[in-house]
């Protein structure tokens, strides 16, 4: 079993007749998947998804793949594939054509239409290409085949790479749900084809390898939604991702079938559901949905929301609900129900939303305490089936943490993969088909990129060091005023607190301190102001540590005159 090794070096050049695979994102994280195919001096991109921030992110929207292994090469990119719509999938598309905005995007009908609207805010247009299960494309020296697989949003697919150098299948997320509500299955005799054919490599979704057994059925939620609505006594406030298409239509019937209308909140679920309606991927019958400025004008035992914040994003409808922050005011006796699982990392976010929403008065239905929702992520059974199914002569686990890319190895070796042909990498660690042999052959640029409002790539790590430091431990400031031929001090110190939970006159003690350091440093000739700034900072911090075994951020600012 192969893993990265933190000494890889930047890899050689791709060996004639090989096929080199890169993951920039979605191997070692849940989200901002991304993975590009390199075969005879062109590139083809299977998804390009984005990571949402944790709490040890402040101020940060988005995380994006890195680019930069690939930025000089955006000629050689022959096309995008995109598996299915999702933000973790299609996130970073925008971000990506804005370098060069005529990149192909191929994918489904409805994954397609979701990007569009998507890169209309960004004022692109892109070129697509359609496809859908069963058909072969192709696309530069990649021929590639679109096989159906069943997911948590419609007309996800996986996708057939076929080079002279062998045969990759990317599964991109699926499961094997027997009684989708679509009936779209995991087209398991395709796999089969595929397998009997002869598949190099499997790139499987890693996302559930941990959980035993298969999955529940997404109907198995309809009869726990019936008993939610038949209980409700006044509003009902469903939050779930604004692309799980089968969830809304699983609201949306039991909203018909006890009488009550139906709006949706939040700019990215009136756009992804009014895509789905249009396309036929959401029934909507007559008069149920209405727009939410008339929901005054119905009883609150009337009314469904359906609304975005399912993970207690901070600027989402629910999250702002929770903090009295929305239009929207929860009151005694609604019934809020969260109709999403947990995405790693975001458990305390969600908790808290469940408190705020408790706080006022609802009755809150989560996956906690009631069956509202079913991972669309295959689980180990389910898994174990596919190899078995599939036959790879080499694996490599994608979409998960470390967890689960073990976990779902030690599956495929179980059903016979070699263990020397077990791939586990990272995310920039680059794998190279050969003769018919996956291997790791080093490693490229694949760290964070920040989103922070308009700014895309600006805010580093040390950044957001500063950003937890202030957040938690607040910021000490100290003015000083310098005779710039001799150091002597001719103002101040003048010392401001802010956020460190210590007062200005606290600080009196400490004047003297610096008083007597810069007097000294202005003896030994030390007059530059950044080492003066330097020698404030090392002063006041050991004193506020001393003192107070705090260690807050220390700004010291010196004014020569």
């Amino acid at each position: 079993m192969s893993h990265p090794h933190p000494d890889l070096a930047a890899p050689p050049a791709l060996p004639q007749g090989g096929l080199r695979i890169t993951p920039l994102g979605g191997l070692g994280e849940i989200g901002r998947n991304m993975t590009v195919f390199e075969f005879g001096g062109r590139l083809l991109i299977v998804d390009c998804g984005v990571l949402f921030p944790e709490e040890e992110q402040p101020g940060i929207d988005l995380i994006l793949p890195d680019f930069t292994s690939i930025r000089d090469r955006l000629d050689d990119v022959v096309g995008i594939v995109l598996t299915h719509g999702h933000e973790d999938h299609i996130g970073g598309v925008p971000f990506l054509l804005r370098e060069k905005p005529d990149i192909p995007l191929i994918g489904s009908k409805l994954t397609l239409a979701l990007i569009e609207a998507k890169l209309q805010e960004h004022r692109i247009r892109p070129y697509t290409l359609e496809v859908e299960e069963g058909r072969r494309e192709r696309i530069g020296p990649f021929d590639c085949e679109f096989v159906a697989v069943n997911h948590s949003i419609p007309d996800a697919l996986a996708v057939a790479i076929r080079t002279p150098a062998g045969m990759v299948v990317h599964t991109g997320d699926f499961k094997m749900d027997q009684l989708p509500l679509d009936g779209r299955l995991t087209d398991l005799p395709a796999f089969a084809r595929l397998g009997e054919e002869g598949i190099d490599l499997l790139l499987s979704d890693s996302t559930n390898a941990e959980v035993p057994g298969f999955i529940p059925h997404e109907r198995d939620i309809t009869p726990v939604l019936r008993q939610v609505f038949a209980k409700a006594e006044r509003r009902i406030i469903v939050a779930s991702f604004a692309s799980h298409v089968h969830r809304i239509q699983q609201v949306l019937d039991a909203a018909y079938e006890y009488g009550r209308r139906v709006a949706f909140v939040g700019r990215s679920m009136v756009r992804n559901m009014g895509i789905a309606r249009d396309l036929g991927y959401l029934r909507v019958p007559g008069g149920l949905v209405v727009d939410v400025k008339t929901l005054d004008d119905l009883p609150d035992e009337e009314i469904v929301l359906i609304c975005t914040g399912s993970q207690g994003e901070p600027m989402a409808a629910l999250s702002r609900m929770a903090n009295r922050d929305h239009q929207i005011r929860i009151v005694e006796g609604d019934t809020v129900v969260l109709a999403s699982s947990l995405i790693p990392g975001n458990e305390t976010s969600v908790y808290r939303v469940i408190n705020g929403l408790t706080r006022w008065g609802a009755n809150v239905v989560h996956k906690g305490n009631a069956r509202v929702h079913v991972s669309g992520h295959a689980s180990a059974g389910e898994l174990l089936y596919f190899y078995n199914i599939c036959k790879p002569r080499n694996l490599m686990p994608v979409h998960g943490e470390w967890r689960h890319l073990r976990a779902n190895a030690d599956l495929g070796i179980a059903t016979g993969v070699p263990k020397e042909r077990t791939v586990i990498a990272e995310d920039g660690v680059v794998v190279d088909l050969v003769d018919g042999v996956a291997r790791i052959t080093g490693k490229v640029q694949a760290g964070y990129v920040y989103v922070d409002g308009l700014s895309v790539g600006d805010v580093t790590e040390t950044s957001l060091k500063d950003r937890r430091i202030l957040g938690d431990e607040g910021i000490v400031s100290i003015f000083v005023v310098v005779d710039s031929t001799t150091g002597k001090i001719v103002g101040g110190p003048d010392i401001q607190a802010r956020g460190s939970g210590i007062e200005d006159a606290a600080f009196a003690p400490v004047v003297a301190k610096i008083e007597e350091s810069l007097l000294r440093s202005a003896e030994d000739g030390v007059l530059e102001p950044h080492q003066v700034q330097q020698l404030i900072r090392r002063v006041v911090g050991k004193w506020v540590s001393d003192t107070y075994r705090r260690r807050p951020m220390i700004l010291p600012v010196v004014v020569e005159v």
